[in-house]
């Protein structure tokens, strides 16, 4: 068969077209990764995390995208196996070429993709309260630091308001976050006049179900004279016996109360909340909290679950306080590309610094502009009935974010900014 030399330049001249069209098309989206527990323990926390993240994806693709692109999320599931976070965060960011990622509840899932990011140079936005005690130039952390939830929490609970406690029970699922909590709260506690004998520290596995000798023991603690309290930083399903045995063992927040860390509204869907009215929650934000900002934070999460027939959202559509650390996280990340005018990492970190946005909570958020921590307010909600919450306490505005706790002496000196690498 001949073929002329005109046919020839014009087959490789629709070849080469092709590649470049090829090309564009591969680069015509920006990639981001939502790196969430999807099974597993943790399933009962991340999963609408997951949700919430494609739901603000949605919003900015409806709305233009960012420097002209639509936003692709690369969805993995690290089914709440901690290695398997680290491999998941290296093929999302490797393999995939996201150009940031969203995820991560644990600290020991936090902790196990951490050298990946720093590693791989690639950005990581973390939605749920920590311990603190860290900084990473690659993690903008968009939850709580301790004084922003935990130290609070304790203070009201030895206020008169909150009851006048005396005596603690650290309750906590055995890993690296209640752990850290709970040495700083032991420091704080002991700073108070609080004496070691009237603190008692009660760790579980995830997934634990059996919580009637350590309720029991509870009790004895508490028939023991002093006013008690219980401080919980159980994560994940073991919620659900957790709060069932209480009922089943009628303690009542009127004789011990417990305040939860890692409890909103979304764990307290498959829980009977009636023996646990006036039981109590710290966060920054609550589905209950009324502000025009979350009326349309909440209008805007029911449409789409409904829309999307997200399992449970469907029909009793709920916010909780890392769904909206996670969409304050999404927005301010596209605030700062488009600042930047890039997605490259470094210029995007500067960028982040000051970053604000107007949250569903009432108040303006603010990127801190050293120590890549939100400026966020507190609130203290009672449990209700219908297992929302009703706000006791708050402060009177957004707090600074102390990652490295003044409670421990080996902080002392710490410049309370992340390294440069």
């Amino acid at each position: 068969m001949n073929i002329s030399r005109r046919s020839i330049t014009a087959l490789a001249a629709a070849a080469c077209a092709l590649g470049f069209t090829s090309l564009a098309q591969a680069q015509a989206t920006i990639k981001v990764g939502v790196l969430h527990s999807l099974s597993g323990t943790m399933a009962i926390s991340e999963t609408v995390l997951k949700d919430v993240a494609l739901m603000a994806i949605d919003e900015i693709n409806a709305k233009g995208g960012v420097l002209g692109k639509k936003l692709e999320p690369i969805v993995v599931d690290p089914a709440s196996n901690w290695p398997l976070f680290a491999e998941k965060a290296r093929q999302l960011i490797a393999q995939d070429k996201v150009a940031v990622t969203f995820g991560c509840w644990t600290s020991v899932s936090r902790k196990s993709v951490l050298p990946v990011f720093e590693e791989l140079n690639s950005l990581l936005f973390y939605p749920v309260q920590y311990e603190g005690e860290e900084l990473s130039k690659n993690v903008f952390y968009t939850g709580a630091a301790p004084n922003q939830q935990a130290i609070p929490a304790v203070e009201y609970l030895m206020s008169k308001d909150g009851g006048g406690a005396k005596r603690f029970v650290l309750l906590g699922t055995d890993y690296v976050y209640p752990r850290t909590t709970n040495k700083i709260l032991r420091a704080f506690l002991k700073a108070k006049g609080v004496a070691d004998t009237d603190i008692i520290e009660e760790y579980t596995p995830f997934g634990h179900s059996d919580y009637q000798s350590i309720i029991a023991k509870i009790k004895k603690f508490a028939s023991e004279g002093k006013k008690t309290a219980v401080v919980s930083t159980i994560n994940g399903d073991s919620n659900v016996p957790f709060y069932k045995e209480l009922g089943n063992q009628g303690l009542k927040a009127t004789d011990v109360p417990v305040v939860a860390f890692s409890v909103g509204e979304e764990e307290l869907r498959g829980v009977d909340t009636k023996p646990l009215v006036g039981h109590l929650a710290a966060w920054n934000y609550f589905m209950s909290i009324k502000s025009p900002a979350n009326t349309e934070f909440v209008k805007k999460w029911s449409d789409y679950a409904k829309a999307k027939n997200i399992p449970g959202h469907k029909d009793k559509p709920l916010t909780n306080d890392p769904m909206e650390a996670t969409y304050i996280g999404i927005m301010m990340w596209k605030q700062a590309v488009e600042k930047a005018k890039s997605t490259d990492t470094d210029k995007v970190i500067a960028a982040m610094a000051g970053q604000t946005f107007k949250a569903p909570g009432g108040f303006t958020s603010t990127m801190d502009a050293k120590n890549h921590h939100l400026h966020k307010p507190v609130f203290i909600g009672e449990i209700k009935a219908d297992g929302q919450f009703n706000v006791v306490w708050k402060t009177k505005g957004p707090v600074v974010a102390d990652p490295w706790s003044d409670y421990i002496a080996e902080n002392k000196g710490k410049v309370n900014e992340p390294a440069k690498k």
